[in-house]
């Protein structure tokens, strides 16, 4: 498994604070907005043509509304969203920076987080990162995402339901389902990486190649970004936890706390999968090491069998005219005797101490 990089681009440098300006790729060919407007006994749900369609759900009385955007590159698209729900400049331009660490900011009239979704490529097999920001505003959630394709699908059907506690609890409700639902599809993630890890010690005991610390380093880089990307959270939800607003429920706290659990669950499965990626590093290095050694150990018995052998042929390798075995008729057969009784008396001896 690999986590996808994103090729962000470099923000403009001495722009004024609250200049909207895309930082990040073009992940969709067009921004797609959709919203759903709910009570517990009504809901309409459409894709708008257009931002000014907006104001015709917001003007609808004891409707909550979620306005959900796919799709970032398009600034007068979310300048004219943020112009119609008062929305301030500097969420404007976090919102448009895809390179934000997941943060949590109130400000008083709407409060706004940033997550970091993880999505599995199945074709791919790679893990990809998008940035998800969620404005919390008295009856309305907006949500804003890089690309088509979220963790979502579940909670548009619960809106379905009329008895869910989506259509019958508050928005904050729903935001913290949505920050929910984020963090839950990490254990999916996890569990994905887990397979691929699991696979990889069997690699990494059968047969250790350069290509098995290839994965391994980019196993490691991949779960140095992923808890860059969760472990922020635990300050996020802490924030919403403790944030003094009317705008969440003490009812909803409950819920918060749980989200906050599940946080804790998947930093300790990253720290998991570290330190046994550290260690299979380790027993990669030592495996080389280990097969270094039984590769000299055998060039050095090779050697050490060859020594004698080599003595007696250098003996009889020098043509003295009195040497005794000279003009022998059987000193070349008991010559090569000798050093094949030599060879398995030493073959014996290292067998017996086990050194083979």
């Amino acid at each position: 498994m690999k986590l996808r990089r994103s090729k962000s681009k470099k923000s403009e440098l001495g722009l004024a604070p609250g200049t909207l300006v895309h930082v990040g790729e073009k992940k969709t060919e067009k921004i797609v907005i959709r919203v759903w407007a709910y009570n517990k006994d009504e809901l309409l749900e459409k894709e708008l043509g257009s931002v000014e369609e907006c104001l015709a759900f917001r003007e609808k009385p004891g409707m909550k509304l979620w306005v959900n955007v796919d799709g970032l590159f398009q600034i007068e698209v979310i300048e004219k969203l943020g112009s119609f729900f008062n929305i301030h400049p500097l969420t404007l331009e976090d919102i448009l920076n895809t390179g934000q660490r997941p943060k949590m900011e109130d400000y008083e009239t709407y409060i706004y987080s940033i997550l970091k979704m993880l999505l599995f490529d199945e074709k791919t097999e790679e893990i990809v990162m998008d940035q998800v920001s969620i404005i919390l505003g008295p009856d309305y959630i907006l949500s804003f995402q890089e690309r088509e394709g979220d963790v979502f699908n579940p909670l548009r059907e619960r809106l379905k339901n009329p008895n869910s506690r989506l259509r019958k609890l508050g928005v904050d409700y729903l935001a913290y389902a949505l920050i929910d639902a984020v963090i839950d599809n990490y254990f999916l993630i996890l569990e994905k990486s887990g397979e691929q890890i699991e696979a990889l010690e069997d690699e990494l005991i059968s047969t250790p190649r350069p290509e098995t610390l290839q994965k391994i380093q980019s196993f490691r880089r991949d779960m140095i970004l992923l808890r860059k990307s969760v472990w922020p959270l635990r300050e996020l939800i802490n924030g919403l936890q403790k944030v003094e607003s009317d705008l969440i429920k003490d009812s909803t706290q409950l819920y918060l706390r749980d989200v906050y659990d599940h946080t804790i669950q998947v930093i300790d499965g990253i720290e998991a999968f570290r330190d046994i990626l550290s260690s299979m590093l380790d027993v990669y290095l030592s495996s080389l090491s280990n097969r270094m050694n039984d590769i000299m150990k055998v060039l050095t018995i090779i050697a050490t069998i060859f020594i004698p052998l080599t003595f007696i042929a250098g003996v009889y390798g020098m043509n003295f005219e009195h040497m005794p075995e000279l003009k022998w008729v059987w000193g070349y057969p008991v010559a090569l005797l000798l050093m094949l009784l030599t060879a398995l008396v030493m073959f014996a001896y290292f067998k017996k101490r086990k050194w083979l």
